[in-house]
């Protein structure tokens, strides 16, 4: 038997707009809040159902933004990688600009094929290459 990736778990300053961020940039919504956690996903579903999809297959796990006392200090030992599916990669960065990420670097030599971007409060994440229609090659 195996475990499933269920819950991703990010420190924060400010959990409701952090969670504002990551809703819009990832289609989810808020499914339970309070001052100090928000726990956001792609949809709400009843226990026993979740349990019965977790145990088949894979399901895309929802994420909780926890209020802690410090602030970030290095790069994260773990990120997010985002792969847009409706529109090229160029516009999904802009896009996600105009919520509020920034691009930033940790290193890269500009030669990757991917973008690495910084959630409003400095979490890095990374925009992968497009797979719209159109945009992605076998």
């Amino acid at each position: 038997m195996t475990s499933r990736l269920t819950e991703i778990n990010i420190d924060c300053a400010e959990p409701a707009s952090l969670a504002k961020f990551w809703c819009a940039a990832l289609g989810y919504s808020v499914l339970d809040a309070t001052d100090d956690l928000v726990e956001i996903g792609p949809e709400r579903r009843a226990d026993a159902e979740l349990l019965a999809v977790v145990r088949r297959q894979p399901v895309a796990p929802s994420l909780f933004f926890a209020r802690v006392p410090e602030g970030k200090t290095l790069k994260n030992r773990l990120h997010l990688d985002l792969s847009p599916i409706d529109r090229p990669q160029t516009e999904e960065v802009a896009r996600l600009e105009a919520l509020g990420a920034r691009r930033v670097d940790v290193g890269q030599t500009g030669a990757e094929s991917w973008e690495v971007m910084a959630d409003p409060e400095g979490n890095e994440f990374c925009v992968l290459r497009s797979l719209a229609t159109g945009e992605f090659r076998i």
